[in-house]
């Protein structure tokens, strides 16, 4: 937990009590502030309740504002909320977490990634090639533990964070070492109300960095391009751009599973062909990216390339399992739609792929050029009858109605396989909730499963 020296003997209101705010909430009370909460959920408020009894719990129309020295927002919630408004009128800064941890932690150094896509990918492959050539590493943020339940790191550590656009609107002196941008679609518009201020929201991620910092930034799409020039005619800080889909006259590349490092006089090529956990065309950025930050921030080519060898990957997102008799084994439960479902289609051939749940609008369709790489589909959950209408006459189906069900289907199908090369894929293009309470769970089941087949030796059914 982070204690903040500057919040003792004041008041602080803190709006949002999911992890963040409660993360929040346990770090002012143990740095000696008062806490004034909310949460427009009775759940949330009751939570906070059982955990911190001391803390004022009040609807933000009774609060006297008069009395605040900052009104700490959890990301997410709209900055029109009531409280905002209030804050303002009173000249009381709107802030959240981060920038209290950047207020409580100074001498540290700051790595912060955003995108529309990829974020978690490169945050926790930044965080492992740091961790692997012996940094100090804490890693948080948008992902997983929230900013204020890090650990003090100090002079010698860095904080790589993940950030959202919500998360970048409520700095106002943070300053980032390194700064990750890795690329910008529509998405999060109801929030932002456009796609201008969303584009605004995700540029604050530079704000304020100086000589001696690093702006990274993909070019992959024509928004983060035109954001790549702009920022190289406005330096300090140094601008190294970022690709997996052309080779770059200065930066760092990456594509077919070579990184190459072009930011000196001669080119260095680093090979992660074989780490399964970065596989596929996307992953391409997120390993430029890494490299980049890691790279700048003191590490040599020789050993990031070597740390990226052992890179676990993140759960649930093309996590690959491992091999039983030659079938691979893919967990992308995280895929709850087409979109993100694409990457693993696209990635593997051969694929024995197990779809279904609660369909988002569009359902699979999307995906129907990938549909001559799927050997067989089996279908789970609310959505099995309308994936069935889409993929008949394209690709044989089992309608398996359970996961387990169609986990026994597809490996026995797959290990039968003469041609080989066949991988089982939970890629559900689908929400959870039809049959779990997550997409955590759902994947959880698909690694349990397979973990139950690799130790029957791959001979006989996963289930009884």
């Amino acid at each position: 937990m982070i204690r903040i020296p500057q919040a003792a003997g004041k008041t602080y209101g803190v709006v949002g009590l999911g992890a963040s705010g409660r993360a929040t909430v346990a770090s002012l009370r143990a740095s000696g502030a008062q806490v004034l909460a909310w949460d427009d959920k009775e759940s949330a408020r009751e939570a906070l309740q059982r955990d911190h009894a001391g803390v004022a719990i009040a609807p933000v129309e009774s609060w006297d504002y008069a009395t605040l020295t900052s009104l700490v927002m959890s990301p997410g919630i709209f900055l029109t909320h009531p409280a905002v408004n209030a804050a303002q009128a009173h000249g009381v800064e709107v802030i959240g977490d981060v920038e209290l941890l950047y207020r409580a932690q100074p001498l540290a150094r700051y790595i912060a990634i955003t995108g529309t896509n990829g974020k978690s990918t490169t945050t926790t492959l930044i965080a492992h090639v740091l961790g692997a050539c012996g940094r100090q590493v804490a890693v948080g943020g948008n992902l997983g533990t929230p900013a204020l339940a890090l650990a003090p790191l100090g002079v010698d550590g860095v904080y790589v964070l993940e950030l959202s656009s919500y998360q970048l609107d409520l700095l106002s002196s943070t300053r980032f070492s390194t700064a990750v941008l890795l690329n910008i679609s529509p998405d999060h518009l109801d929030h932002h109300g456009s796609m201008e201020n969303y584009i605004a929201a995700k540029m604050h991620i530079f704000d304020r960095m100086g000589a001696g910092d690093s702006a990274i930034i993909g070019v992959d799409d024509a928004v983060s391009a035109a954001i790549c020039t702009q920022r190289r005619g406005q330096q300090p800080p140094r601008v190294i751009a970022i690709s997996a889909a052309q080779q770059l006259s200065s930066g760092v590349d990456a594509s077919a599973g070579v990184v190459w490092n072009r930011l000196g006089a001669t080119p260095m090529a680093g090979d992660i062909t074989q780490v399964k956990s970065l596989q596929g065309e996307h992953n391409g950025q997120n390993a430029a990216a890494a490299y980049a930050a890691c790279f700048m921030s003191g590490c040599y080519h020789e050993e990031i390339i070597t740390a990226m060898q052992s890179y676990p990957g993140l759960a649930h997102r093309m996590q690959w399992l491992g091999a039983v008799n030659g079938v691979q084994f893919v967990n992308d439960s995280k895929a709850t739609n087409a979109d993100a479902a694409e990457k693993a289609l696209k990635t593997y051939d051969g694929i024995y792929w197990i779809a279904g749940g609660v369909a988002k609008e569009g359902g699979i369709a999307p995906l129907t050029p990938y549909f001559p790489k799927i050997r067989h589909a089996y279908l789970i959950g609310e959505a099995s009858a309308d994936f069935a209408k889409t993929l008949e006459g394209a690709v044989a189906y089992t309608q398996c109605g359970t996961l387990e069900a169609a986990f026994d289907a597809a490996q026995k199908a797959a290990q039968a396989d003469v041609r080989g090369g066949a991988a089982v894929v939970l890629a559900p293009a689908c929400a959870s909730f039809d049959q779990f309470a997550n997409f955590e769970v759902r994947g959880a089941a698909f690694v349990a499963l397979f973990e139950q087949l690799k130790t029957a030796g791959g001979t006989h059914a996963a289930t009884a």
